[in-house]
Order: structure tokens, then C-alpha cells, then sequence
């Protein structure tokens, strides 16, 4: 789409756009077509002094303005059509009854200038391809073969007058190009008013959104207050899950206890242990232990006595046997859980007072 030539709307300017789009380049300015309708002024007032110049008419017509400009830059058909002339073209009126009783399908021509209050826009065919170059587009429109009788057909409704342009129009890059490829048109080019009410709300949009950014200029300081909050936040519930880890450690202290089914031994000393430093503690487990060795020590023999007075082939001896040592065992066991428990607590206890 590229290479296709396409001049936008400037001022009122349509008819230098139309002119140019179907060219397919620069080949006419406001200056020249302005050339040619003063041309044309001139032969009109000519013809109207062959009927006196002292006479009414005449008079009228030098009072009236230009009917093929004006200064807004719009030109009339005959300027367009003496412009077109220059290269050996001619417009014939498409909704005319003559062209329309020649049956001629749209598609078998090559191109139409279009005209509704006084915007002028091209239709051309380029390479294989129809498209629609109204300069208040803002890019060529691509119109399908089967759409373009109906494209005519609804602008005829709408009040345009269309004109077939006949002749061989010069050649172009455009033209020659799209005589090999097809183009594919995804989207459908706005109107340039579109656009701009686009771009200016767009615009309005991003000044809003300046205008909320510089009053929110103190949400830094707000993000840092809510950023203090949330630590806060998170070092009390470490704080409670702290609590709670202990609470839940001095209950299953508790149930360990209530669940021995026997106390600390009668040997060990009932002294109250928040009296006793750690080191106390922990020289009065090793004597708890050297004594509990000592008296395994001593069993033994007995155990191993008693085993030989049994016949080694009774399992029931053999059962017995087993029994006292897992008994044995099992009660250092209870022991070593109960003075570790006791010491856990010894130690949760001096660090809530400390």
C-alpha cells in the first residue's frame, strides 16, 4: 500500500487531491488549476460581451464571483475537466441514462471522480485491485470486485454525481506493481476527522492521567507508612506464633508427664529445679544416668544366672529373659525423656523471666 500515491485533505483543496490520486502524482497545484479556472472566467465573460457590455446580463455576471473557484481552493468540474484534457482524458457523467443504457459493468473500466457538495474524490483500479482514494481517508481503501457496483450504488443514493474517466491515464510504480502482487488489507483506513477525535481524546485521556499522577505526588510516602504497617503487621504474628509455639510445647511437656507411667525415681532429688542452674542440672542428669549404668551392671549377672537355672530350650525362660531387659531399658528410656522435659522447661521458664 506503500507505493500507492495518496495526498490528504488539505483546506478545501479536493479537487488538486482528486486530480493528483488519479494520476498517481504531483501534476497539479492549487497555482495551476487556479490558472485554469481564470482561463476559464475569461471565455466565459467573453461569450457574455458578444451580447452587449452595456447590457444587464453582462453587468450581472462581472458582479457575481468566480463560478470555478473559489478562496477556500475549490474548482469546479470544468476545471477538472480541462485539466484533464491535458492528458488526453475525458469524463463522461456515470449516472447519466445514455451510459447507463450501455449496460457497462463497472469493473470493465478504470477509474471515476466522484462529487457530492463540492468534495471531489478518485476511484482507481490499480494492478488488478479497486481502490478508494478519498483524500479524507487516511489511506487508500481496497474495495473488492464484487463491492464496487454496490459501492457506486449507494453513493448515487446518497446524492453523488460519479463520472468515468475514459482514457489511458499515464503509467505508474503502483499501477505496474499490483500488476503482479494482491494486497491484503486488514484493517479500514478512518477518516482523517475520526483520527483526529482519536488522537484528541486520547490526549485529554493522558492529561487526565498526568494531572492524578501529580496529585497522588505524596503516594511515595503513603506506600512507605503502609510498607512500616505491614512489617509491623508480620512481626506480631511472629510474635504469636512464638507464644503459640511455647504454649503448645509446655502442653505437650504436660501430657509427656501425665503420660509416664512412672514418675522420676525416688532416688533423684524432689529439689525444685528453677532453683538449679543449667550446669547443676545437667551434673545431676549425669549422675542420675552413671547410677541407672551402675544398677544395670549389678542386674545383669542375676539375669544371666537365672536365664542358665532355666532349660534353654523353654520359651517362656527365654521370654522372661527378654522381658526384663526391654523393662529395663525401657525405664532409662522414660527416665532420659522425663529429665529432658524437665530441663526444657527449666530453661522456657528462666528465659520468660529474664
Amino acid at each position: 500500500m506503500e507505493s500507492i500515491f495518496h495526498e490528504k485533505q488539505e483546506g478545501s483543496l479536493c479537487a488538486q487531491h482528486c486530480l493528483n490520486n488519479l494520476l498517481q502524482g504531483e501534476y497539479f497545484s492549487p497555482v495551476e488549476l487556479s490558472s485554469i479556472a481564470h482561463q476559464l472566467d475569461e471565455e466565459e465573460r467573453m461569450r457574455m460581451a458578444e451580447g452587449g457590455v452595456t447590457s444587464e446580463d453582462y453587468r450581472t455576471f462581472l458582479q457575481q464571483p468566480s463560478g470555478n473557484m473559489d478562496d477556500s481552493g475549490f474548482f469546479s468540474i470544468q476545471v477538472i475537466s480541462n485539466a484533464l484534457k491535458v492528458w488526453g482524458l475525458e469524463l463522461i457523467l456515470f449516472n447519466s441514462p445514455e451510459y447507463q443504457r450501455l449496460r457497462i459493468d463497472p469493473i470493465n473500466e478504470r477509474s471515476f471522480i466522484c462529487n457530492y457538495k463540492e468534495h471531489w474524490f478518485t476511484v482507481r483500479k490499480l494492478g488488478k485491485q479497486w481502490f478508494n482514494l478519498n483524500s479524507l481517508l487516511t489511506g487508500p481503501e481496497l474495495i473488492s470486485d464484487t463491492y464496487l457496483a454496490l459501492f457506486l450504488a449507494q453513493l448515487q443514493q446518497e446524492g453523488y454525481s460519479i463520472f468515468v474517466v475514459k482514457g489511458d491515464l499515464p503509467d505508474c510504480e503502483a499501477d505496474q506493481l499490483l500488476q503482479m502482487i494482491k494486497v491484503q488489507q486488514m484493517h479500514r483506513p478512518k477518516l482523517i476527522g475520526e483520527e483526529l477525535a482519536q488522537l484528541k481524546e486520547q490526549s485529554v485521556l493522558k492529561a487526565d492521567l498526568e494531572r492524578v499522577l501529580e496529585a497522588a505526588d505524596g503516594a511515595g510516602i503513603l506506600d512507605e507508612d503502609e510498607d512500616d504497617l505491614q512489617r509491623a503487621l508480620a512481626i506480631s504474628r511472629q510474635e504469636i506464633d512464638m507464644e503459640d509455639e511455647e504454649a503448645d510445647l509446655r502442653r505437650a511437656i504436660q501430657l509427656s508427664m501425665q503420660g509416664s507411667p512412672r514418675s522420676v525415681s525416688q532416688d533423684s532429688p524432689q529439689t525444685s529445679s528453677t532453683s538449679l542452674s543449667s550446669e547443676e542440672l545437667r551434673k545431676r542428669r549425669e549422675a542420675y544416668f552413671e547410677k541407672q549404668q551402675q544398677q544395670h551392671e549389678v542386674d545383669q549377672p542375676r539375669q544371666l544366672s537365672y536365664a542358665c537355672e532355666r532349660p534353654t530350650t523353654s520359651s517362656g525362660g527365654l521370654g522372661n529373659s527378654q522381658a526384663g531387659d526391654a523393662s529395663s531399658e525401657e525405664d532409662m528410656l522414660r527416665a532420659a525423656v522425663t529429665m529432658s522435659l524437665e530441663t526444657a522447661e527449666d530453661n522456657l521458664k528462666v528465659e520468660r523471666k529474664e
